[in-house]
Formats: structure tokens, sequence, C-alpha cells
């Protein structure tokens, strides 16, 4: 049986909780979806809630499954390449960096348009792309102080 997303690539470059669980749902209807992480580090959820010393986090893993990956370094010209080569053939870019990261990449909406005008980019941001905390980097500690006692 198909599924609803069967044919859809997906370059997932989201970390952490609320990006790739939006990449795990594409996955589950059935997008291709590619992770990427970079090199020698990796999603931090890999290692920030682990479970067992020297072992993916379960809460990495539950999120992560059913994608496949790479490593990338989208600092240096080599990883940009490979990078932008996949973006050719995606459908679907998500990203969560935090402000004007994937713009100082050279990977900010209109540069990534340039390679595949077909492509959709989705962010996951804790806040707006405009007002006082824009460009303010979420944190636990910055949503508290956002939210109030």
């Amino acid at each position: 049986m198909t599924q609803a997303l069967t044919g859809i690539r997906v370059v997932d470059l989201t970390n952490n909780q609320a990006g790739p669980s939006c990449g795990q749902m594409l996955a589950w209807l059935g997008a291709d979806v590619i992770k990427v992480e970079e090199p020698g580090r990796g999603d931090v959820a890999r290692y920030s809630q682990q479970d067992r010393p020297g072992a993916d986090a379960l809460f990495f893993l539950a999120f992560n499954a059913n994608k496949r990956s790479l490593t990338l370094n989208l600092k240096h010209a080599g990883g940009q390449e490979v990078f932008r080569t996949l973006l050719e053939t995606a459908d679907v870019l998500l990203e969560n960096f935090g402000p004007g990261v994937i713009e100082r990449l050279g990977f900010g909406y209109p540069a990534v348009r340039e390679i595949n005008p077909r492509r959709s980019t989705r962010r996951s941001r804790a806040s707006a792309p405009t007002g006082p905390i824009a460009t303010t980097r979420a944190t636990s500690r910055s949503r508290r102080r956002w939210a109030g006692p």
C-alpha cells in the first residue's frame, strides 16, 4: 500500500524535539527523510539525555527512527556542495537553527529557492520572525522568562 507522502524527500537539519518530531511524522506518512547532522557532534538530543553511557539517548531514537542520516559540515565547501546536491532533489527542508544561522551558512530562503524553486522550507522557532524576541535564541531558561512567574 502506498503511503500519503511516498515520493516526497525531506532534508532534516533539525535537532532536539520540535523539529525532529515533525520529520518523524513525515517519515511515518511515507516521506524519505534524510537527517543531516554536524560531524563529531550530531543532534544534541543524542547525548544530552542519555539513558546509558556511550549509547544514543532513547529520547533521540524515538524522534529519529525511520529516517536516513548523514553527517555534513555545512561550514566547509565540501559539505556545502553535498548539501546543495541534496537540496536539488528535496521537496522539503526542515530546520530549527537559532536566528540567522541558516543565513550565515549560505542557505537562507533566497539561496535555497535558487537551488530548487519547488522546494518548501519549514522552520521551527520559539518566537515569531519579528518582534522584541525575534533574534533571541530559545532555551529552557528564556522560555520560562518569557512566560513569567
